[in-house]
Formats: C-alpha cells, structure tokens, sequence
C-alpha cells in the first residue's frame, strides 16, 4: 500500500480524498495556489505545498510543479480528483516515467477515450450500442450531408475533443448545415485546439444514465449500477439520483452488462463511468466514458455502503477489486449548491461567506471545503457544496432533500439552493418523466 499520497486538486474532492486516506493510514500532500491558501484541504493534509498563483495554468494544470512537489515530499502516488488533470493521458504518462503511481487510468486508456470519435468507434467493437453516425472524423460538409441524410435529420456534429456542451451544434435540416458546422470547428478550435468534427443521430427525449464501473489490475470489471443526471443547464449537471426513475432490473442489467463490455475492452483500471443516452423507448447509446471518480460519485457509495476513493487506491495499489456487480439497495440523490444566481442565468457569485450553517440528521451527507469567513475565489469551478441525501424511497428522497435544503443557511453569497427548493416541488420532477431539456422551459423567476 502507498505510504504518502499527493492530491493534484483543489475544494471538496481533494478533502473528500484526504479524509479517506487519513482512515488508511496513508499520508497526504495537499498542493494549492495562493487563491487556495486557507482553504480547508490545505489545513487538513500532513504536508501542502504551493505550486503557483490564482490562474489553473500556472498551478493545477501546471504539470512540472506538481511532479516537484511529489519529488520533495517523496509521494509514491498522486490522486488526480475529478477535472483539472484528472483525463490527461500525458499527466499520467509523466507520474509513470518518474515512478508515482497515478491513481487512475493509464495514459493509452485516457486516450482510448478521450477522442470521442476513437472511443465510439472502441465501443462499436466491443458491442456496445452507439448512436448512429460517423465512424470517424468528418473530412468535409459535404461528407456530412451525406449522411446525414441516410440516417436521417435532425443530427448532431460534435467536436471530437469536446466536452461541456461546446463545439456542439444541433441540425434539423440540410439548409442549416453548413452554418452549424462553420460554428462548431471555429467554437471548438478556440476552445480545445482541436476542431476535429463528428457526426451522430440527435436523441430526442434523451435521458442521460450513466453506469459506474471499477476495474483492476487482472481484467476483472464490475459495475456499480446507474446514476440518472438528466436534469442538467446546459449540458452541466445540476441534480443527480440512484437508482433512476425510468431504469428498470432488466435495462439495468443490460446496460451494466454494455458498461463492463465497454470498459474490457481497453483493460480499463479504477474508477470510470460510462455515460449512455436513453430515448423514450428505452434504448441505450454510448456517450462517452469519464475515465476518473465523478463529482456525482457519492449517491453511489450511499446506496452501494462501497467507498470508491477507497476502491480507487486499493486498486491502484494493485489489490484486485471484488468482482461483484452491486444493485441499489436504497435511493439517493445529490443536489450541486454552486455560488451562482439562479434568477439571473446562473451568473457566478464568488465572495466571502459571512454566515455558513449545513444541514444534518439521518440520511444527510455534506461534502464541502467552504465554512463561514472563507473566500471563495473567482478562478475556479463554482460548486462549494454537495447535499447527498438517502432514504427507502424516492419520494422519502425528495423531502428530505427539500429539508435539508431549507436548513441550509450560505450568506454573503447567491447560491442555486433556491433553484434546488423549488424544484423539489415541481410536479414534472416529483413525477420522474423528464429529459435532459427539462430545464428549457422551468420557471427561474423569482428565485
């Protein structure tokens, strides 16, 4: 087992990973930029480092000073966490060329799945369903319209490098083609510096469900069941939930069985998620995977009583996983509180918190690295909290979040727990028939 472990991240998630290895017996290394100076993972780790100022280039993407840290605190492991460097392939080539373990998948794993186009076409091959679409990279508009025309309007072009919604056009005829493409390979090239293009089939009605899986070192896959994260704004996640309100045992046991396929298939080591859209008839595509632990990981661990960052460095370390598939025995959801405005487009709120009181009680988790007097910084992603609620039922679920959310005090900042309130309300939601576009037309007035 690892002796010292360094965490390449920043907020919840890096105090999420140190609060576990502390339960290991496992020392830990915090690195921060001078915006993180008082944040509450660098109190908690045995040792923090600084590696940079404010902007994420300069510090939590900034691979060479990350690598030093772990050299002069002799880290024999780095955990990436969730976003940052967490899906680079050329990070964790680098831990394995300097002897650190990178807690997480291997470079030709990340890449495997981080070309959407090379991960389609893997899952094509292992018999995973996928949308129909381009097997590769489209070459022209021309190629484009033509097929689009045999698999039929409205389509979709995506950039392969994409993610978050950019670089992503929707096309429901062939007139708005070349228009949709000129958008999205400008709009991707800006923003990834790739503006490679794909084509696929629009879902209409989709659901997003996404399946857990963990894999180790010997090629055993097990999955963990699904997690629903349909309600989203703008292809962000706002509100997930397990087991899922339109998943029943026999789609469940057909999509793990696709998700353990599809990780197989690339020897896929630790934890990872593949991501499917659901249309209204109850048929499944491949997305694509996230090759790390998710922001959305603990409905999961509550419904499950498995602890994945746990499961994440066990394997890791080399010790086989269990092997066994895992189904709900409870029902869970998570709400993302983010410093943002609800009533005025979700506009970011960073500041300081002047008065800060969480909720508690039975079937009440928090995860956060804010309390009252910290600052939150302008520079990074604007979520501060996580309420992950449990109980026997999803109703039982949706009351108690609405509770928990009602005891939650954050002042000195706007947070989305308004939105969060009022949706706990809201009759499509109590009903469990929504898809991802559901929040196109909710009512944000007067949060």
């Amino acid at each position: 087992m690892f002796k010292k472990i360094l965490i390449a991240n920043r907020g919840e998630i890096a105090l999420r990973v140190i609060r576990t290895c502390r339960e290991m017996g496992i020392q830990t290394v915090a690195v921060y930029s001078t915006a993180d100076r008082e944040s509450l993972h660098v109190r908690f780790a045995d040792e923090a480092v600084c590696i940079g100022p404010p902007a994420s280039r300069q510090s939590y993407l900034n691979i060479p000073n990350i690598i030093s840290a772990a050299e002069i605190t002799n880290a024999d492991a780095i955990h990436p966490g969730y976003g940052f460097l967490s899906e680079n392939a050329e990070f964790s080539r680098i831990c394995a060329d300097y002897g650190i373990k990178f807690i997480g998948a291997t470079a030709e794993q990340i890449n495997f799945m981080g070309d959407k186009a090379t991960a389609k076409a893997t899952m094509r091959a292992a018999g995973v369903p996928v949308i129909p679409g381009s097997e590769g990279l489209l070459d022209s508009v021309e190629q484009g319209k033509e097929l689009a025309k045999e698999i039929g309007y409205p389509v979709i072009v995506k950039a392969t490098a994409g993610g978050g919604g950019r670089g992503m056009r929707i096309i429901k005829e062939e007139s708005e083609f070349q228009k949709a493409w000129d958008d999205a390979k400008m709009e991707s090239g800006a923003a990834f510096g790739n503006d490679g293009l794909y084509l696929e089939k629009f879902v209409e009605e989709p659901r997003h469900i996404e399946i857990q899986v963990v894999g180790d070192q010997y090629g055993k896959v097990c999955h963990l069941s699904e997690r629903d994260c349909s309600i989203q704004r703008r292809h962000q996640k706002l509100v997930e939930e397990t087991p899922s309100p339109i998943v029943t045992p026999e789609l469940r046991e057909r999509m793990g069985q696709a998700a353990i396929k599809g990780a197989s298939a690339i020897n896929y080591e630790g934890a990872g998620t593949i991501e499917f859209l659901v249309d209204k008839y109850g048929e499944f595509y491949f997305m694509e995977m996230n090759t790390r632990i998710q922001v959305e990981h603990p409905i999961t661990e509550e419904v499950t009583n498995f602890d994945l960052i746990k499961e994440q460095i066990k394997v890791a370390a080399g010790e086989p996983i269990s092997g066994q598939n895992y189904t709900p025995q409870r029902y869970a959801m998570e709400c993302r509180i983010n410093a943002e405005d609800p009533a005025n487009g979700f506009r970011p709120s960073p500041g300081k918190i002047t008065q800060l009181h969480f909720p508690g009680g039975h079937g009440v988790r928090i995860d956060s690295h804010v309390y009252a007097g910290y600052t939150i910084p302008p520079n990074y992603d604007s979520m501060i909290a996580k309420i992950i609620v449990s109980g026997q039922s999803r109703e039982e679920v949706m009351t108690r979040m609405k509770r928990a959310l009602q005891e939650c005090v954050i002042e000195g900042i706007k947070t989305t727990i308004p939105f969060h309130i009022r949706l706990m309300d809201d009759p499509g939601f109590k009903s469990g028939i929504f898809t991802t576009k559901y929040l196109e037309s909710f009512d944000f007035g007067g949060l």
